[in-house]
């Protein structure tokens, strides 16, 4: 059938306020021309995030009033430790309050100052906290990925060339190798198995460890088992545990493919960094078996890993996603083709050209959006990832916008309402005019910044 069907049925609902463009145009005033500063009582749709952002299952729910809450040996960590273990490989396996808490923990026990930290593409916090730790993050993205237009498989992996260079020249200053599945800051794009293989294979004759991001190691999964040779019929599961085969460990935003509101964890194979790595969980986060995390929550990710790899959602999830890409890109908006796992990303440089990068494109669509329909998205561009100290660049790579899909939470006429009201703003894109940056902290400044219109 062409029609998309969600694979469940709505028992709860959880009302929108429809707000008039009145309303709008004074919210985003008020916040300073930063979507992240609107109440989410003003928004009507919103794709600012998929992280912890979705809607759990009856499953989960009923996994949650299991919770065991004990401080020190919770049965709700033995399940939620065993299908990590299951899923994943990795033998120790540290709970945290989410992801962003796994990388600190990770980057402040094995980074030194002067160190070198290669990515496929590092997103916001995983290159804050590389670079909290004293390091450098590098990204070592594919040539095709800057062909933003050209639909391509597997634009997220690793430039494995660029990769064995790095380390040929910079031997013994690179504690660990990322990759991030799927590819985040490069337009949601996947990871090929090939590419994994050849990254495991080189850190391997490096004897460095490999370390996975898995936010969405479901949604890398699906892109694999649909469109790299050879694993057609091969479950999802064993797709995702022959990933995890070829690491050394991985952090885990269990917001995401998780289907839990929060909560992440730290896993690895080495026992002595496991040890170290436990010490700082204990002082910043909790003790071992809860990590941050009340048992409840330990239980809803326990069971959502397993429901993330469920053929049925993960056919419904990338439908949508392919629909809202289909649906502008058909009518000429530029986006980052092939449309992503997890969200579109907008070319903003491309949809509105009068816009140089230094005067935010993509702050622009953003408010445009928000003020055409009430929808939140968020910018990935110089606001993110260009600085203003001294030796980096000013500006970013790409000038994009992302729309992220929670999981489970809008259905497909909430996404026809996002495609009408992206139409709206393109018909009139010669209209948009650039911002500035008015106010903003050094670190992660897209969250707090103010901006003002110019």
């Amino acid at each position: 059938m062409k029609t998309i069907i969600e694979p469940f049925r709505v028992f709860a609902v959880y009302p929108i306020r429809m707000t008039s463009r009145e309303d709008r145009e004074r919210a985003i005033r008020d916040a300073g021309y930063n979507v992240f500063r609107i109440a989410a009582r003003d928004v009507i749709v919103d794709l600012l995030t998929d992280s912890g952002t979705g809607a759990m299952s009856s499953e989960q729910w009923a996994a949650v009033m299991r919770g065991d809450e004990s401080y020190a040996g919770s049965e709700s960590f033995t399940r939620f430790e065993a299908a990590v273990r299951d899923i994943y490989g990795f033998r120790h396996v540290i709970p945290t309050h989410q992801g962003r808490a796994a990388e600190r923990i990770l980057f402040q026990t094995v980074c030194r100052p002067g160190d070198l930290v290669p990515n496929n593409t590092h997103f916001d916090t995983t290159r804050a906290n590389v670079e909290h730790a004293g390091a450098e993050a590098i990204d070592l993205p594919p040539i095709e990925s800057r062909e933003l237009g050209v639909p391509r498989p597997f634009k997220g992996n690793m430039d494995v060339d660029a990769l064995e260079a790095l380390l040929e020249e910079r031997r013994g200053h690179v504690p660990l190798v990322m990759l991030t599945v799927t590819n985040n800051s490069g337009g949601g794009q996947p990871v090929s198995m090939a590419n994994i293989r050849s990254v495991s294979n080189i850190c391997r004759e490096h004897g460095i460890p490999l370390y996975i991001d898995a936010c969405r190691f479901a949604e890398n999964a699906w892109f694999i088992r649909n469109h790299e040779e050879g694993f057609a019929q091969k479950p999802y599961i064993d797709i995702a545990r022959e990933m995890f085969s070829y690491a050394d460990g991985c952090t885990m935003s269990a917001k995401k493919d998780g289907l839990a509101n929060i909560g992440g964890f730290l896993a690895t194979n080495d026992g002595r960094l496991a040890r170290q790595e436990l010490d700082l969980l204990i002082l910043t986060e909790g003790f071992p078996t809860y990590g941050g995390m009340a048992g409840r929550d330990l239980e809803a990710i326990a069971v959502g890993l397993y429901e993330v790899l469920e053929p049925d959602y993960l056919e419904y999830r990338m439908a949508s996603t392919r629909y809202l890409g289909r649906h502008i890109a058909d009518h000429g908006v530029p986006i980052v083709e092939p449309p992503g796992g997890h969200a579109i990303y907008i070319d903003a440089a491309a949809f509105c050209p009068q816009i140089p990068p230094r005067e935010l494109p993509g702050i622009s669509l953003t408010v445009e959006l928000y003020r055409e329909a009430g929808i939140r998205g968020v910018e990935i561009g110089t606001v993110m990832f260009g600085s203003e100290e001294p030796g980096r660049p000013s500006t970013a790579p790409h000038e994009l916008v992302r729309l992220a899909l929670p999981r489970r939470t809008y259905t497909q006429s909430h996404v026809d309402y996002v495609v009408e009201a992206i139409l709206a703003v393109f018909a009139r894109r010669e209209e948009m005019r650039g911002y500035r940056i008015v106010e903003a902290p050094k670190t992660l400044r897209h969250f707090t910044a103010r901006f003002e219109s110019l």
